[in-house]
């Protein structure tokens, strides 16, 4: 796996968390498992933005996340 998949799969997570934690907390709940999957995805970005060299720029992103998208479909 790449440092460009590792990112693009923190991105998904990352935004896949907010709901969940905002859920939870609406219904009175502690956020845990948002606040745990939002903790594994920044850990994922920061790893996959140290191991690419030049790290990530904010421009980079879009072309990133698209760049993946396009090779997981044939």
């Amino acid at each position: 796996m790449d440092a460009d998949t590792l990112f693009v799969m923190g991105l998904v997570l990352a935004a896949l968390s907010i709901p969940a934690s905002v859920s939870a907390y609406s219904e009175g709940r502690r956020p845990v498992a948002g606040l745990v999957s939002m903790a594994v995805s920044v850990g994922m970005m920061v790893y996959a933005s140290r191991w690419r060299p030049g790290g990530y720029a904010l421009a980079d992103i879009p072309e990133v996340f698209f760049g993946v998208v396009a090779r997981m479909i044939p």
